[in-house]
């Protein structure tokens, strides 16, 4: 007899989000740093972001004898040709990125020198970090791709010899490594691969070692640079790319609208260094931004198909551990991906948590899909929405979707006096779902 095996369907309860009165420790935000398209710098990335001024452009792909594709792509304006880092190896481009916003990420945060590190530049406070006390929590979807990609073209079609420091570049801890190599940090070093939800994990989960007494600081954050023939291509055949318009490329993107049809892959690095606020007390740092909840699950319903009841178990969690209700929430980052599951599926989860009360705006459709670091430029978006006290518009959109009962943010952005906590959602592949809360610190 035949053994027959079927799906069990689950149905989580609906339950009203409780008045906390506790919540999990704050985590104080010492410093960020970003490679993105819309700039390296705090100035030029704001001025688009809250401009809606969106670094998409088209770009034409032709490989072999198939026919010529357009796709809609954002870049950076980044260097890599002579990367290297203290470890002496060539870097994979999105490697370097990464490095690059540690540096600046640390520079910001004022923190001495880990003891017995004495590889960066670092501020001279005076405060030496136990360098056990450091960790590296970093997310990436498909570390090392460009590298990865251009030696099979070399191997494949040049018949040139691989490189022996290829397997060390391409590594998906690469980038982790690097980091911990150059600043001292002897905690943990670890590295997640949840596809979109990669940085936002990471985030997360040094938070969850920060909370737990594990370490005291943390640099986390993520990259992805995969805007390589290969990877393009193969983003191109699941159609879920947008169609950049002829003469006007920056308006491909088009999340939560009614025309939607895709994201524009983007590329990118950014870095967040966080601290317990007791060690921030300790070394005489007063910061004004915190990570306040988080929490993850997985919806373990389909590859692609996003479940609306998962994304909501993850944000209710996530208000939970920050010790907050729904009304307390002034702005979501979605994930707004511009797809037609992925957009209905979150707007029907935003409801099912908020109703149609709190703003909501993707900012994909300005600095294009990050993937695996998209969870943590969009928390740097999340943090730059609490301190400017303005919302930045969902880009690119005239009509919405008139299936969503939520509140998009359009045209300009939208001032927020007050606003003292914002959510960044990250939703993908798989069935991962992670939520970030930022808030002002108490």
């Amino acid at each position: 007899m035949k053994a027959s095996f079927a799906t069990p369907t689950v149905r989580a309860a609906v339950r009203p989000t409780p008045a906390n009165t506790l919540h999990a420790a704050r985590i104080a935000v010492a410093g960020m740093g970003f490679v993105t398209p819309l700039g390296h710098t705090l100035a030029d990335f704001d001025e688009a972001l809250f401009s809606g001024r969106s670094a998409i452009r088209a770009q034409k792909l032709k490989i072999g004898t198939l026919d010529e594709i357009t796709l809609a792509i954002a870049a950076c304006d980044f260097d890599d040709t002579n990367a290297r880092s203290s470890s002496r190896l060539p870097l994979d481009r999105g490697t370097a990125m990464a490095i690059a916003a540690a540096k600046d990420a640390w520079a910001q945060s004022g923190i001495g020198e880990a003891d017995g590190a004495g590889k960066a530049d670092k501020a001279d406070t005076g405060f030496t970090l136990d360098g056990e006390r450091l960790g590296v929590y970093w997310g990436s979807g498909m570390a090392g791709s460009a590298t990865f990609d251009n030696t099979a073209r070399s191997l494949y079609s040049e018949s040139k010899r691989v490189r022996p420091t290829t397997v060390l570049t391409t590594m998906p801890n690469a980038a982790a490594a690097e980091i911990a190599l150059l600043f001292g940090a002897r905690g943990a070093s670890l590295t997640y691969a949840c596809a979109c939800a990669s940085s936002a994990v990471a985030i997360g989960e040094a938070m969850r070692a920060i909370r737990g007494g594990w370490i005291d600081v943390a640099i986390v954050g993520g990259h992805e640079s995969m805007l390589t023939p290969a990877t393009l291509a193969s983003w191109h055949s699941m159609r879920v790319t947008a169609q950049p318009p002829e003469g006007a490329p920056e308006t491909a993107c088009r999340p939560f609208s009614a025309d939607r049809n895709g994201f524009a892959l983007g590329e990118g690095a950014a870095a967040l260094v966080i601290e317990s606020e007791a060690h921030a007390r300790a070394r005489g740092a007063a910061p004004s931004m915190t990570l306040s909840g988080y929490a993850t699950n997985c919806d373990s319903v389909h590859m692609t198909n996003p479940d609306p009841g998962g994304q909501a178990r993850a944000m209710r969690a996530a208000l939970k551990d920050a010790g907050l209700r729904p009304e307390d929430i002034g702005y979501i980052n979605a994930h707004g991906t511009a797809t037609g599951a992925g957009d209905a599926a979150e707007a029907a989860s935003i409801h099912a948590v908020f109703g149609g009360a709190v703003p909501i705006s993707s900012t994909k459709a300005i600095h294009g899909h990050l993937l695996g670091g998209g969870g943590v430029l969009e928390t740097i978006v999340a943090l730059r929405a609490l301190a400017r006290q303005s919302l930045p518009p969902n880009a690119n959109l005239t009509t919405s979707d008139p299936a969503f009962a939520i509140d998009l943010l359009r045209g300009a952005a939208r001032a927020a006096p007050g606003i003292r906590h914002a959510m960044s959602n990250s939703f993908a592949f798989g069935g991962t779902n992670a939520v970030l809360i930022a808030s002002h610190a108490d």
